[in-house]
């Protein structure tokens, strides 16, 4: 039996339609009807690929390290060109993947608030102003600090201080979109592995995050659980009481 059909039997057994499916796992219906029949080309590459696996088997309380191995098996060894690796590698393909309709719009807004904030970011070192975000008065002058020993300016950004959370890429890069409680972007873009962000608010912060298991999380000074696995979209949200 294929992947796609054990998929499919699971969901079934398991008494859920595709819709509910893609409620509970908050990827497209049309995507996982695809991903039934065995055709994983618009997953958004193999990376997110295995990440829907895992998310899929996770709801149906299915064996996840079989369906993974069921896809390696069947999906592996298939040759990609170079567009296919390029989308694979393009963390920003990520946003498109969701359901609601609501989220394209999000992602547009998310687009151009990323060039606004690099336009911020360009003004402010120039012109030693925070306007837009506000450096930590913590935060060391030496260009040569780590970036999780002492977060510059460039990876800063505050509304308040009620709430903090720090985000650090420790295993791998990962897409990432954070804004207040009154809906302000303070962040949108791709977070570098090994790179470390530090967000502030008076009393919210929702962040979404593109490759849950490659990043840790501090709130309000206390180190979180995992969040996710690699390759799987969450989004959470922090309060002053965090």
């Amino acid at each position: 039996m294929s992947l796609g059909s054990l998929i499919a039997k699971a969901r079934k057994d398991a008494g859920l339609s595709l819709e509910d499916l893609a409620a509970k796992t908050n990827i497209r219906m049309s995507v996982l009807s695809e991903i039934e029949k065995n055709n994983f080309e618009h997953c958004g590459g193999e990376t997110y690929a295995r990440g829907h696996v895992r998310n899929i088997a996770a709801v149906l309380k299915a064996d996840q390290k079989e369906f993974i191995r069921l896809y390696e098996e069947e999906q592996g060894g298939e040759t990609r060109s170079i567009k296919d690796l390029l989308i694979e590698n393009s963390v920003m393909r990520l946003p498109a993947e969701a359901r609601k309709v609501s989220w394209k719009v999000l992602v547009i807004i998310s687009v151009v608030s990323l060039f606004a904030v690099g336009i911020a970011q360009v003004v402010i070192s120039n012109v030693n102003s925070n306007d837009v975000v506000s450096a930590s008065p913590s935060a060391s002058p030496s260009a040569s600090a780590s970036p999780s020993a002492s977060p510059s300016a460039e990876s800063t950004f505050s509304s308040g201080t009620g709430v903090e959370v720090v985000i650090d890429a420790a295993r791998a890069k990962s897409w990432l979109f954070v804004s207040d409680a009154s809906g302000r972007t303070l962040f949108s873009g791709q977070v570098s592995r090994g790179a470390v962000k530090v967000f502030s608010s008076d009393s919210q912060l929702n962040l979404k995050v593109g490759n849950a298991g490659g990043v840790d999380l501090k709130v309000n000074g206390k180190k979180v659980e995992a969040i996710g696995v690699d390759g799987e979209v969450v989004s959470v949200s922090y309060g002053v009481d965090s």
